[in-house]
């Protein structure tokens, strides 16, 4: 099996059935889903389950349900991924959705031109652009992942499918409560020496105002992004990079990348400088 889809959920009402719709109406066919409810009571669930079973015409085994306690989302996650038996992950929260009904195709087709290139698949991170919804702006993703790109703007974690060796060889670890997800792909890249590819078209359409963008989780946001950098980067590393980063003005463009008004065009400023080549 290719891929598995991963959904972890509590409570999610109207969003579960949302981004399982998503999944549904991929064109591409080898996956299976796997649906890791922390123990929902709003039914949403339980009612799902039922509109799925009078279905016809769709394989019991595409839908595997898990309800059992977690300790949170990314303790959920590395329950799903126990289950999982597709050769690549791909984390989709409700309320999220695929770009198009040809990502998982187009997928595909990247995963056998890797193979066919001799590429380790077990040590592959094939990774795409996303929409976001906030803002109804297209985001590119860094084309070529680096320390610099490690440091401030990995692609979103809803657009990346991950080798299901690599999630298992590093759980998510969770001390870790909002960048367990950056602390894995940075494992990837410096410790696991995982490729890196840049598939070039959107994965996943990112509804945007999560857990770790709420006001009240900046601060411990901030924090873990410093510890987990110090973990996989030097300090003359860090130095440079932070360095770049007020030459650059990043909070203005962070504020430009954030507002409503202006996120269309930061957005198509950087990904002319990602066609440019320029480091951003």
């Amino acid at each position: 099996m290719t891929f598995s889809i991963i959904v972890v959920c509590l409570n999610p009402g109207d969003k579960l059935k949302q981004t399982l719709d998503s999944i549904f109406g991929q064109s591409y066919r080898d996956y299976e889903v796997i649906i890791k409810d922390g123990g929902s009571t709003d039914g949403s669930v339980d009612a799902w389950l039922r509109a799925w079973q009078k279905r016809e015409g769709e394989s019991s085994e595409t839908v595997h349900l898990y309800q059992e306690p977690d300790g949170g989302i990314y303790d959920a996650m590395n329950q799903a991924v126990s289950h999982a038996r597709g050769e690549f992950l791909l984390f989709l929260n409700c309320g999220d959705t695929f770009a198009d009904r040809e990502v998982l195709e187009r997928t595909g087709e990247a995963v056998k031109a890797q193979a066919a290139s001799g590429a380790d698949l077990s040590r592959l991170v094939l990774y795409g652009d996303t929409y976001g919804e906030k803002n109804q702006v297209a985001i590119a993703s860094p084309p070529v992942i680096n320390g610099f790109a490690c440091y401030r703007n990995i692609p979103c974690h809803q657009s990346c499918f991950y080798s299901a060796a690599l999630c298992r060889e590093k759980p998510y670890d969770l001390q870790y409560r909002i960048r367990a997800d950056y602390d894995h792909f940075l494992w990837c890249y410096y410790r696991a020496g995982a490729k890196m590819s840049h598939m070039g078209f959107a994965v996943a359409s990112y509804e945007g105002d999560g857990y770790s963008e709420s006001r009240k989780n900046r601060r411990r946001d901030r924090k873990e992004h410093r510890l987990i950098t110090r973990t996989y980067m030097g300090k003359g590393e860090l130095f440079r990079y932070k360095a770049i980063m007020a030459l650059t003005l990043a909070p203005l463009r962070r504020a430009l990348a954030d507002s409503k008004a202006f996120s269309g065009v930061y957005h198509r400023m950087k990904e002319r400088a990602y066609g440019g080549n320029i480091e951003s």
